[in-house]
């Protein structure tokens, strides 16, 4: 194999990876079909099994992976069962794409507010260790998931809806007016250009308006079957959105009415050939 110090004579589509970006392209290819196997993400990275081994070590002891041994063969698995929405099952490879994509436009951001559902979990999930972020959420399963995480965490309190494990009502309006947010990523149960943001329930609804009142900059995440969809309760205009991660699914055409209104588009990545074997990641359970 060759060596991963060395990039002497090779052209720079031979070249051996940076650690960060290897260590990058393994959880992309993880999160974009839940099994690879390290002797072909050796072959394909040019490093040895050794070195992509440690990188998953790497990524085990930040909070994205956890390593069991099986005989001569090792298994890498995240797995989150916090709760039971059947909605999870839906568009489940496009949510861990556009989660993960989205988790690259932080920009410098110190103060988060991160949304609810299984899109939110999987930016959770994918989201590099931060010393020095704070996190605020409404999601009981996301704190639960970044609680465990090298990130302060902060869950505001409220009533906590049933379906979605989420808080909400006037304690939580009351939490959230504590803080100024550098960014708010949120998820949705719609998006369109002639109605905006829209959720299932007033009650979350009133939560996400809330927050992304008190932040500079809002990132939305939406697949593609969001996209042109409106749901009952309104949350804002798309114009109040900085960045639309979304997937090559969504409709051209109303994506084109969302750029006239500001919106910067941004694709989550295609996901690569199948593969088989030894690393594995468990999708959430939540939509």
């Amino acid at each position: 194999m060759p060596r991963e110090s060395s990039t002497e004579g090779r052209t720079a589509k031979d070249r051996v990876a940076h650690p960060v970006d290897r260590r990058h392209r393994i959880l992309a290819r993880v999160a974009a079909e839940q099994t690879t196997h390290v002797a072909e993400l050796a072959r394909e990275l040019r490093v040895s099994e050794m070195t992509i081994r440690r990188d998953i070590r790497r990524l085990e002891r930040d909070g994205f992976l956890r390593q069991t041994y099986g005989g001569a063969t090792a298994h890498v698995t995240r797995s989150f069962d916090i709760s039971f929405n059947a909605r999870a099952l839906q568009h489940a490879r496009e949510k861990r794409l556009i989660g993960m994509r989205a988790t690259e436009l932080l920009g410098g951001a110190r103060v988060v507010f991160l949304g609810i559902g299984t899109t939110a979990e999987q930016f959770a999930r994918y989201l590099p260790p931060h010393q020095e972020m704070t996190v605020v959420t409404a999601s009981l399963p996301i704190a639960s998931l970044l609680g465990t995480r090298p990130v302060r965490t902060v869950a505001i309190g409220g009533t906590v809806l049933r379906d979605e494990l989420s808080c909400n009502g006037p304690a939580a309006i009351h939490d959230l007016e504590r803080y100024r947010f550098d960014l708010a990523v949120i998820g949705a149960a719609g998006l369109s250009a002639r109605w905006g943001i829209t959720e299932l329930t007033d009650e979350e609804a009133e939560v996400q308006r809330s927050a992304i009142e008190r932040a500079n900059r809002l990132i939305l995440m939406a697949d593609g079957s969001k996209i042109g969809l409106a749901t009952n309760a309104v949350v804002s205009g798309a114009e109040r959105i900085d960045t639309l991660v979304t997937d090559a699914s969504a409709e051209a055409a109303e994506l084109d009415r969302l750029r006239v209104l500001g919106v910067q588009v941004v694709f989550a990545g295609r996901p690569g050939p199948d593969a088989r074997g030894e690393v594995r990641a468990v999708a959430g359970c939540r939509a």
